[in-house]
Parts: C-alpha cells; sequence; structure tokens
C-alpha cells in the first residue's frame, strides 16, 4: 500500500514571494505547490498529498502560534512520513524546518527528514530531533538533495534495514546501536589492532568519533574604559552606497573597511547594507542602526571610552562559511591590532 506524506516549504519555494512575504502566515495546499511535484515524483511508493508553506520570519518570530496552527491543521490529515525543505545554507529557513519537523515528530511520532547544508545553523539545533540530510549551499543542488530525503523515505517505508548516519547520508542523530560487525571480529581484537596501529604511526579510523570543538579563551576584560580606542566590526552589510568591495550580499568571500573619521554618523544614500538575510529599507533608511557611529560618537564625546577608531569593519553574515568567517576575523584582528585597538564592538542582525 503506498504511504502518505505531508511537505514544508517556506514562502520562497512555495511560489508566495521573497523577502517581503517572510512574515506570512501558513498556508496548507490540497494540490502540491513547487518542488513538492519533485519529491511527489521520486518515490514510488509514497505519495506526497499536501504542501504546507509558511514565512521564515513568521514560523521563527512567532513559533507558538505557527506550530499550532500547523498541528491542528496536521491533525485532520492522515500522513506516515513528513518532510521539510531542502533549506541548503539559508539559516532561517533550516531553523523553520527544524522547528516544524521537531513539533511534528513529538505530536505525531513519524519519520521526519529534512535537508541541510552543513553551515545552515538549524544544524546544531536539530540534527538529533530529525533526520537532517547533508545538503548543497544552494537551490542549485535541489534535485540532489531531495533525492537523498526521498531515498531514505522509501527505505523507511519498504522496511529496508537503515543503515549509520555516515552511510545514510544525514548527520549522526546522537543515537547509538549495537551492530555485529560483518566479520565477527570482536571488539576487545578491533581496538587492539586500532592501538596497534596507532604505535606504529599508521591510519586507523575509530569507531567513536568525536567530534573537535575551537577552544577560544576568553578576553581580559577591560579596566579603564576612558583611555581605550575601541572599533567597530559587523555582520550587518553596511557599505557605502556603491559597494566598492563589491562584498557579497550572501554566502560572504569579503570583508570590507571604510572611513569614518570625520563622520558623527552614517547618512542616508551615503551608506547602505546590502544584506540579503532581512528586509532592508529600514537599516537603509537610518544606516547606523547596523553601525553604530551615532551611538558610539555620543559616548566618545561624554568621556565614556577614549576613542573611536577611525575605520570600521565588515562584511555579510547571511550563508557566510565558517572557514570564511575565521578567516576574516584573523585578517580584521591583525589589522585591528596594527592600528592599536584595545577593544572591539561586534554588531550582527
Amino acid at each position: 500500500m503506498t504511504k502518505k506524506a505531508i511537505h514544508y516549504i517556506n514562502q520562497f519555494f512555495g511560489q508566495v514571494g521573497g523577502e517581503e512575504a517572510a512574515d506570512s502566515k501558513p498556508i496548507f495546499h490540497s494540490e502540491l505547490v513547487g518542488c513538492s511535484n519533485m519529491l511527489n515524483q521520486m518515490m514510488p511508493d509514497v505519495e506526497v498529498t499536501h504542501t504546507i508553506v509558511c514565512g521564515d520570519n513568521y514560523v521563527t518570530n512567532h513559533t507558538d502560534a505557527a506550530l499550532e496552527e500547523i498541528l491542528g491543521w496536521l491533525e485532520k490529515q492522515e500522513f506516515d512520513v513528513f518532510f521539510a525543505g531542502p533549506a541548503f545554507m539559508a539559516g532561517r529557513y533550516g531553523v523553520g524546518c527544524g522547528l516544524v519537523c521537531k513539533a511534528v515528530k513529538e505530536r505525531f511520532d513519524v519519520p521526519v527528514i529534512t535537508s541541510m547544508n552543513e553551515e545552515n545553523p538549524g544544524v546544531e539545533q536539530f540534527k538529533t530531533e530529525a533526520y537532517v540530510f547533508q545538503g548543497g549551499r544552494k537551490a542549485t543542488f535541489m534535485k540532489d538533495d531531495m533525492g537523498k530525503m526521498a531515498a531514505f523515505a522509501q527505505k523507511i517505508v519498504k522496511g529496508e534495514e537503515l543503515k549509520p548516519a555516515a552511510e545514510e547520508g544525514y548527520f549522526p542523530r546522537g543515537v547509538r546501536f549495537e551492530i555485529p560487525h560483518p566479520e565477527g571480529t570482536m571488539a576487545a581484537d578491533r581496538v587492539i589492532d586500532m592501538l596497534v596501529k596507532k604505535l606504529k604511526g599508521e591510519s586507523f579510523q575509530s569507531e567513536l568519533v568525536i567530534p573537535k570543538m575551537d577552544k577560544i579563551p576568553p578576553a581580559p576584560a577591560v579596566k579603564d574604559l576612558s583611555k581605550m580606542k575601541i572599533a567597530l566590526v559587523s555582520s550587518s552589510g553596511v557599505v557605502p552606497v556603491e559597494n566598492p568591495d563589491r562584498i557579497q550580499s550572501a554566502s560572504a568571500t569579503k570583508w570590507g573597511k571604510y572611513n569614518i573619521s570625520e563622520l558623527d554618523k552614517l547618512p542616508e544614500g551615503v551608506f547602505k547594507t546590502i544584506h540579503a538575510g532581512f528586509d532592508p529599507a529600514a537599516m537603509c533608511a537610518v544606516p547606523d542602526r547596523g553601525i553604530p557611529v551615532d551611538a558610539m560618537r555620543f559616548w566618545e564625546k561624554e568621556g565614556k571610552f577614549g576613542k573611536l577608531h577611525d575605520y570600521f569593519y565588515v562584511t555579510v553574515g547571511t550563508g557566510t562559511t565558517q572557514a570564511y568567517a575565521a578567516k576574516f576575523g584573523k585578517e580584521i584582528a591583525a589589522d585591528l591590532k596594527e592600528a592599536g585597538v584595545d577593544a572591539v564592538v561586534l554588531t550582527s542582525t
């Protein structure tokens, strides 16, 4: 018997609109919309019967209301599997997919499947709550990412044996099962074999992978602000209107440095934000909302700190990889140190 599934997507892929529609409330379609059609065509044993569309802002800013409406509607539906996304590197979309998947799993106890790029913040938040497949960076990976989700759903509904996360392609959920070694080798023999290889300097693969986390020691406290030179660093995307460094509006590979030595604020029409992760209108009207030069000048004149650095540093956070973020941090820190900056105010979005 063919199983039934329901698919959740955001306002963009649900053909409601772009950023201007990010506050749209849940919409429930009995006819498939957008990429739900592709997903449905990939599964001979699963039928996608409905599409749920909700704005990224709405589900993340009004989570309780959004989930109440979605779960209430789902109570009246029949489904065996729930899909969300793929969300690629879109942070709000990934978090939205995770929130909905978690709620659906808890309420209905059905398999919940989604896909995100490893840089999506939704991965760390929800990989233990759902099958989160490792996806591509952008929508050009739609077919591949959707195919992984569909193939896995097929295995579930057909009752096939599910392999470990590394083999299936989803992020580890922290769930451990006892699996007999295919060659019948005892654990004691396997661990001795690994130890011998380690002592010989040979490569080996541990059966218990422990993730490596960066340990960043906190900076010492600022002792006397009145003597400190402070700089502004931001991921708000505020740049001169011509964007001279051509910083990307998403998935940035560059950062910029701009002179404010003669400015008491950032004038509208001279500066703007190029950030693609939110509606830019308010920040373009008042660029100091992203780079608070006006507030810093006020406190500088009040003597709260010594001097505002003559330059601010900026990039765009949305979609920017951890690797590039680390690279930017090292480069900006070197420039700040050379300029004799004592402390930094970091602003984000």
